[in-house]
């Protein structure tokens, strides 16, 4: 199984025109990401509206990216079907993905157990043509995957490691001192990067990167370094702003960020909304507290 599971992802938005998937402005966010130390791009996770894409949509998204970058590329292909899973996980293989990033399916919540896990993911991994990752998100699912679940799980060849979105820094600890080895954490929000890191994460996919690529990568490379200091420095100034993008605004406030520090960010997909002006007053002060806009 290859190992390129370091460094920063972010995970990407999608451009939308007039409510359609903008290639144009994909391919000029990506032109400037390619000038950046980013290790590779995540392409449907929940800030790239993936519930709001089609099947069709989302295959030529990941050609259309594939065709612009040799990065690691780890593409959102769960759903709580196992079938539909499998399906779209190997027909994203087939146009270039490296992993499949495979969310906890969560629909029947209170059968999410640890049993249901083991089979949900053992009969994807044994049955996608590339590694899987799990996603644990439970500001979305509802659900949360545990410790054991986890552990079990990292034994499959074809299980390659875990983004978890918990904010929980001593998870990964703790998750990091019982799985196989082999088996990659990463941070799934850019809070908890320095401290995930800290606890034993080799990667973060993490949504700031889309905004502030380099102060990401600069926390990643300072603890690489073991120039601490220097990392929670900046780790520290990017937590409001972090925030801001994700728990407060959300994917509308990402992307007016991107409109903001000269990406194409555009409005989201209906039914969501953009932000409105007192918003956006209030997330340029948080851009300018975190120095990434003067």
């Amino acid at each position: 199984m290859p190992d390129n599971l370091s460094g920063i992802f972010p995970p990407l938005t999608t451009p939308f025109s007039d409510d359609e998937v903008s290639f144009e402005n994909l391919i000029e966010n990506l032109k400037k990401y390619e000038l950046q130390m980013l290790a590779g791009y995540v392409l449907f996770g929940s800030n790239g509206e993936s519930a709001f894409l089609t099947g069709e949509e989302k295959i030529k998204l990941v050609r259309t990216v594939r065709e612009h970058t040799k990065r690691t590329l780890i593409v959102g292909t769960g759903f709580d079907s196992i079938k539909e899973t499998i399906s779209l996980s190997n027909k994203a293989a087939e146009f270039g993905a490296n992993y499949a990033l495979i969310i906890t399916p969560s629909f029947f919540k209170s059968e999410m157990k640890h049993r249901t896990f083991l089979n949900y993911y053992t009969k994807v991994a044994e049955s996608v043509m590339i590694p899987v990752i799990i996603y644990n998100v439970p500001k979305f699912t509802n659900v949360n995957i545990e410790t054991e679940t986890i552990m079990e799980l990292s034994a499959h060849p074809n299980i390659a490691g875990l983004k978890d979105s918990t904010e929980n820094s001593a998870r990964i600890s703790e998750i990091n001192a019982n799985v196989h080895s082999g088996f990659r954490l990463i941070v799934g929000t850019a809070s908890v990067l320095y401290p995930g890191l800290i606890n034993g994460a080799t990667a973060g996919i993490l949504a700031l990167a889309n905004i502030a690529p380099d102060q990401c990568y600069q926390i990643y490379r300072f603890f690489k370094e073991r120039n601490f200091e220097k990392a929670l420095e900046i780790q520290n100034r990017m937590i409001p702003v972090n925030r801001a993008v994700t728990a407060k605004f959300g994917v509308a406030g990402l992307k007016a960020a991107m409109d903001i520090l000269g990406y194409y960010g555009g409005k989201p997909r209906l039914p969501l909304e953009p932000l409105n002006e007192a918003q956006i007053i209030e997330l340029k002060m948080n851009l300018k507290t975190a120095l990434l806009l003067e």
